[in-house]
């Protein structure tokens, strides 16, 4: 493994930070432009091995492979500085716009240079799709259970846990009886890591996570610490993304705890969608509105805060403790060819995640067609934003014409977004 600067890691890792939009398939996209294709960070394998433990892992995927491709670069140094720059641009421009969003209401200006670079990343996240099949599916099975990824989730919304579930059963029973799990891959070369490191590991981010909520308990900050203890609970069920929790959380904030109107946790999936860092910043926005509500300007920061600590730092304790055990299991055959079949999968989750963004892009409403034994989304065809289906159509263009230059992709099409409205106004 080369060596990389701390200067590089800066740059490249706050580059993905701040060009993070879209969701976990674009971000994904985008650090494989990064970290694969654009330098010789990581080969194709290892970021693929690494894409198969954090989809396994509870909590934002993409911010988890992030710090654990940080992690294979520069320790445990490397992995804390990636984990936070992909995280906090985003959080910081959350904050901005929640408190505009109190001040103001919804910004229109700033809604349609948002739809705009929803158009680049439905083109973004297409083309590493295509890059990352191609390096992922090798043949017939591989093909068949990228496919049995996406229908399960798309079309029958098994649950993400069972689905990935499935894959490695599939591949741990498939591999010939003739190998043997004492055989070791001679390609990889694992960490050997031991059972007193795992534990101080668990001990020190455990209780780095849960002990400033016990104390917000003890001290009495009875609101603290019921965002911080629901937040934390979230991050521990949170399997397959966001997206698996959102339903729940939408409802326990907005009937249960009453933080928030239903309005305003649409306004909050809207803006977190469009923001640079994964979407489970969601919980930054409601936090801090619910604080703004309850305390003013002090409890507006120290309820974000508290959301960001308890939604994040379990992932740093996810990564931490079990990224070295990956090599290491990756190179036994049965497991390596349980991982592989699970890689294979996941091509079709991002695929569902792809299709699944692109239809909320282009139509305002998505109903899921509850057919028997479906659940699959259905667009409400009357609802299509003709400005969204403009846009959509126009990113590739734009993409052809900057040859693959990410950040002015993302500036022509934010401001293609603004003149879409007086355009077809105009027709």
């Amino acid at each position: 493994m080369m060596t990389v600067s701390w200067g590089e890691m800066w740059r490249v890792f706050g580059r993905i930070g701040l060009l993070s939009f879209g969701g976990p398939a674009a971000q994904i996209a985008v650090m494989h432009r990064e970290l694969v294709e654009e330098r010789p960070w990581l080969d194709e394998d290892a970021f693929l091995r690494g894409l198969s433990f954090c989809m396994l892992l509870p909590g934002p995927e993409a911010m988890q492979l992030c710090t654990y491709t940080g992690w294979r670069l520069r320790g445990f140094l490397g992995g804390l500085l990636a984990g936070l720059l992909f995280v906090l641009p985003g959080a910081l421009v959350i904050g901005f716009l929640v408190w505009l969003y109190a001040a103001f209401g919804t910004l229109p200006t700033v809604q349609s240079a948002f739809l705009g670079i929803k158009g680049a990343v439905v083109v973004i996240v297409l083309q590493a799709l295509w890059r990352l099949s191609n390096k992922a599916l090798k043949g017939r099975t591989d093909y068949l259970l990228a496919g049995f990824g996406f229908v399960a989730l798309f079309v029958f919304s098994l649950p993400f846990p069972l689905v990935i579930l499935g894959a490695g059963l599939f591949g741990l029973l498939r591999l010939p009886s003739t190998a043997h799990d004492t055989t070791p891959n001679p390609s990889i070369n694992p960490a050997n890591p031991s059972l007193p490191t795992f534990l101080r590991t668990v001990a020190i981010w455990g209780g780095l996570w849960l002990l400033p909520l016990l104390t917000l308990s003890l001290v009495g900050a009875e609101f603290l610490a019921g965002i911080g203890w629901f937040f934390a609970k979230l991050a521990v069920v949170t399997f397959g993304g966001a997206y698996a929790v959102l339903a729940y959380m939408s409802q326990t904030v907005v009937e249960q705890h009453q933080w928030i109107s239903a309005g305003e946790m649409i306004d909050g999936l809207g803006l977190a969608e469009t923001t640079p860092g994964p979407l489970i910043l969601v919980t930054q926005f409601v936090a801090m509105l619910a604080g703004l509500k309850e305390g003013g300007t002090t409890l507006f920061l120290a309820a974000g805060a508290t959301a960001l600590w308890a939604t994040f730092m379990p992932c740093f304790l996810w990564i931490f403790a079990a990224a070295p055990y990956v090599e290491r299991l990756a190179a036994l055959p049965r497991l390596g060819a349980a991982l592989k079949a699970i890689t294979a999968t996941v091509v079709g989750v991002i695929l569902n995640l792809t299709v699944w963004f692109a239809l909320h892009v282009v139509f305002l409403e998505v109903t899921v067609l509850d057919q028997a034994v479906l659940a699959l989304p259905w667009p409400e065809w009357q609802s299509l934003d003709r400005a969204a289906l403009l846009l959509v159509l126009l990113a590739p263009v734009v993409a052809y014409l900057l040859r693959g230059h990410l950040f002015g992709l993302l500036t022509v099409m934010a401001m293609a977004g603004v003149l879409a409205p007086v355009v077809l106004a105009g027709l």
